[in-house]
């Protein structure tokens, strides 16, 4: 009966929080064309996030293992459970960032002209030049404190396991000498897992751990970072999510 009251609820919200994406969209836009891409560009979205949240009555716990600095930008990197990993980081992470996210999402009606307004960062990996673009984009706005989300994985878990991490966010900390800051999502594939239509009420749990700092530069601090930042998101993952299971569908989503 729970489940039934809840679904009937989900259906009533649906369209303000369709208005309020929209609206949000329209709003990042119009701030950015006007200028300051660094205010508008992230916190119409961080409200959005929190108001989806609360609207869908998901209740969202946060620990921060350690305080970070305040002007130090950092590279992000966490598992990506679902959809509402987007809306946990946007929402609750509490540091002004830029997602790097894939080039298609450009072509999204509003949220492609604000995305790409609000400088994130479009990955296209049809080519090395279209790379070596993202990385030096990436160099220009990742300062004073402005940081990067990135999901290593590439894509969804369908079992909500972690699949295995791609190298690019390390090879991208390692070219900046950026510290990463391993997050843990838990919740996200509960309340609306990747084979899923219908939302399911859940709590949701984001766990930010310690930065890792560079040892080096080269492919021996893009490995380490890599395990590290693998490890420790393992940590806070619930005993019947833990260990890897492949993916296949990473290797055919950029």
């Amino acid at each position: 009966m729970r489940r039934l009251i809840y679904s009937i609820y989900v259906v009533l919200v649906a369209i303000p929080l369709l208005l309020i994406t929209l609206l949000t969209s329209l709003v990042t836009i119009l701030g950015c064309w006007l200028g300051k891409s660094s205010f508008w560009g992230y916190y119409p979205g961080k409200i959005w996030s929190v108001l989806v949240c609360y609207l869908l009555l998901l209740r969202v716990h946060v620990e921060r293992k350690q305080e970070l600095q305040k002007n130090q930008s950092y590279v992000f990197v966490g598992n990506h459970q679902g959809t509402f990993d987007i809306f946990l980081v946007y929402g609750f992470l509490g540091r002004n960032f830029k997602w790097m996210i894939k080039h298609s999402i450009r072509k999204m009606p509003f949220i492609g002209p604000a995305c790409q307004l609000a400088q994130h960062i479009f990955v296209d990996r049809r080519g090395p030049r279209k790379v070596y673009q993202s990385i030096q984009l990436a160099k220009k706005i990742l300062c004073g404190g402005i940081s990067l989300m990135i999901f290593p994985e590439g894509a969804r878990t369908f079992t909500g396991h972690m699949g295995y991490f791609k190298k690019g966010a390390f090879q991208l900390a390692d070219e900046l000498q950026l510290p990463v800051v391993p997050v843990t999502i838990n919740g996200s594939f509960d309340v609306l897992p990747r084979d899923k239509r219908w939302i399911r009420q859940h709590r949701l749990e984001l766990i930010i751990h310690a930065p890792i700092y560079p040892i080096a530069k080269g492919e021996e601090n893009v490995q380490y970072l890599l395990e590290q930042s693998y490890a420790a998101i393992q940590t806070g993952l619930p005993q019947h999510y833990k260990g890897m299971v492949r993916n296949e569908d990473q290797d055919v989503i950029s």
